[in-house]
């Protein structure tokens, strides 16, 4: 009987490594992604399911419809982009659905891949404005579409599994693969919803969130007075969710810094 092999030649690593680069819209910042589309989608619907049955889903309310309204003006604003930079195929798999989680305690939201997006009714009272909202909302799209779960996921395989080939991790490691992703995605309801992403990530998505933003129609300086509203609220003990984050102060002055190139996007979108 043969044995089949469990590492790859260090010619064939290269080989995927450089099958594996892409580029993330809009930034141009090069990555390295190996979980197929489809396979990271139906993880993460799977994973959204449990997700849903476990928290209630708040409709028929003002803030209910307001996070509906945000949410297709978001997505109406990434396939906009994408249409115009001839890349519409990299859309292709998205099930976009958008909710309001009842958890009053809990800061936080997140967009899953694939455009599976949740708010929780605790974001609600810090982003007191729709355009503030679209902030958020805009900065988790941007995480999805910038395959930072993929990102992240391809790390942790590679890792973990000391290079052996994808194939073989996802045929003979159901268990374990599934396990990374979750990591990857950080869905796990015991320890929190929103992945702790690089400094790197969370830049790249406060950059893209704020393009998507304007493009929707909402002013991108409410973006700085969202974090001006988190920094306040900061105080000795900010919350978990932003333990691995970059500084209120810092993402201002990128924020700051990118302003004008959202605002020409933003004036487009008025005319």
């Amino acid at each position: 009987m043969k044995r089949r092999l469990s590492f790859i030649s260090p010619l064939l690593a290269m080989l995927l490594f450089i099958a594996a680069c892409s580029q993330v819209a809009l930034t141009g910042r090069n990555q390295f992604t190996m979980i197929p589309e489809s396979q990271l989608n139906a993880m993460s619907f799977s994973e959204y399911d449990n997700l849903l049955s476990e928290y209630e889903i708040e409709s028929g309310t003002a803030d209910a419809q307001l996070v509906k309204t945000v949410g297709v003006r978001i997505k109406n604003s990434v396939e906009t982009y994408f249409a115009q930079e001839g890349m519409s195929d990299q859309l292709e798999g998205y099930e976009w659905e958008v909710n309001l989680l009842v958890d009053d305690d809990m800061v936080n939201a997140f967009c899953m891949p694939g455009g599976k997006v949740g708010v929780f009714t605790g974001m609600m009272d810090i982003a007191e404005t729709p355009g503030q909202l679209a902030t958020v909302m805009g900065h988790e799209v941007a995480h999805a579409i910038a395959d930072h779960g993929n990102e992240r996921m391809s790390q942790q395989l590679i890792t973990s599994l000391g290079g052996v080939a994808l194939a073989v991790a996802l045929r003979d490691k159901p268990q374990e693969t599934q396990m990374l992703a979750l990591a990857a995605f950080g869905l796990g309801t015991q320890i929190g919803i929103l992945l702790p992403y690089s400094r790197t990530h969370e830049s790249e998505a406060d950059h893209l969130g704020l393009i998507f933003m304007a493009m929707a129609g909402y002013d991108p300086h409410e973006a700085v007075d969202f974090w001006e509203n988190m920094a306040a609220m900061g105080g000795a003990a900010p919350p978990e969710w932003l333990s691995t984050h970059p500084s209120h102060e810092t993402r201002i002055e990128n924020l700051t810094e990118w302003m004008p190139e959202a605002m020409q996007y933003y004036q487009n979108s008025n005319k």
